[in-house]
């Protein structure tokens, strides 16, 4: 027999979904959906699919199609936390845009998804807008998402967020593994901080065993810890591109989860070894940070968080000149970290050595 009625009907809201909130979160992420466009974006927010006019690849003799998705982690929970909302979306395009650049791809467009435990439409605008902000910084257009509600599964102050990107690449332009050779060197671009790796051992050494507040106030950072944590990752998919462009570049590797050494080996081929010197950088605070308040090894750090590198170029030894040239008038700071030698023996694929400059 069915249950007895109360009197009142099910729906959608009383089961915890406001779809009228999430019609109000599409109406304020306009405004900065509008500035994440590219002229071959077609139509508007709101559609069932996003648009891309792909007559603009008729300039390619092969163009290849490129694509990557990603999310920013457990990052979402210092931005939860601190109720600072508009940082992880430029988190979100960096992570996707800066592997698609390894190959040599540029991005064209993204897509989003939002999954909140309660749709908070300010909220979602701020994380969109983010977004928004890290297509411009990458060149590429943002042609639509998703915002789901999920109560029960999320709290209501709960969200994460995953992206996908597509770029394009003229197919005997892709980098590759193929391409490097014994002498090339190898660049180390600087990152911004810990980008958006490592954040589940940062927490639970930072946050939940050494106790520290995420308002503190850190002399070594000049800001608080809260604000260090939150530092959007750096994206460099322009800086490469147009580094790509202008002088001669073996491969690229994007440093994320599991460290340098480990996304460096992805682009070094069979029978080479890339050597690189720990002393011709010094990390950031945050990372000494972390290791002393956790007595984390220097391994555990190495093959978890960046150690102060975001991105690798390997070009061969009459570029890096001009490429250490073209970085530094783009901004970026960058410097030749290694070389590229022959594999003797049982040797790994990368080997760091030394000890940081201080």
């Amino acid at each position: 027999m069915p249950a007895e009625s109360s009197g009142a009907g099910a729906s959608y809201a009383a089961a915890g979904v406001d779809i009228e909130a999430g019609d109000r979160a599409v109406q304020l992420m306009k405004e900065w959906v509008a500035r994440a466009q590219r002229p071959e974006s077609v139509g508007a927010l709101g559609g069932f699919a996003g648009l891309f006019d792909a007559s603009a690849l008729k300039r390619y003799e092969r163009p290849l199609l490129a694509s990557a998705t990603d999310g920013v982690g457990t990052k979402v929970a210092i931005a939860q936390r601190m109720d600072q909302h508009d940082t992880i979306g430029h988190d979100l395009v960096a992570m996707v845009v800066d592997d698609l650049v390894v190959c040599g791809a540029e991005p064209l467009f993204m897509t989003d998804y939002i999954c909140a435990g309660k749709v908070v439409p300010e909220r979602v605008a701020q994380i969109v807008k983010g977004i928004a902000e890290g297509c411009v910084l990458a060149g590429c257009a943002l042609v639509g998402g998703e915002t789901a509600e999920h109560p029960g599964l999320l709290a209501p102050d709960e969200y994460d967020v995953a992206g996908a990107g597509t770029g394009v690449v003229e197919a005997d332009a892709v980098l590759c593994a193929d391409r490097i050779r014994t002498g090339d060197a190898v660049i180390a671009m600087a990152s911004s901080g810990l980008h958006s790796n490592g954040y589940s051992l940062v927490r639970h050494v930072l946050l939940e065993r050494a106790g520290w507040a995420l308002d503190r106030h850190v002399a070594d950072f000049g800001r608080t810890l809260g604000e260090e944590l939150l530092e959007p990752t750096k994206i460099y998919s322009l800086d490469c591109l147009t580094l790509a462009r202008t002088t001669e570049v073996h491969a690229f590797s994007h440093i994320t989860g599991g460290g340098l050494a480990a996304n460096l080996a992805r682009v070094v081929p069979a029978g080479l070894h890339a050597s690189v010197d720990r002393g011709t950088w010094t990390p950031g605070a945050v990372f000494d940070l972390v290791g002393q308040a956790g007595d984390v090894a220097q391994a555990e750090l190495e093959k978890t968080l960046n150690m102060g590198v975001g991105m690798i170029a390997v070009v061969p030894q009459d570029s890096v000149a001009a490429a250490l040239s073209t970085l530094a008038g783009r901004g970026v700071d960058a410097w030749v970290a290694g070389e590229i030698t022959a594999r003797e023996g049982g040797a790994e694929a990368v080997a760091l050595h030394g000890d940081h400059a201080r």
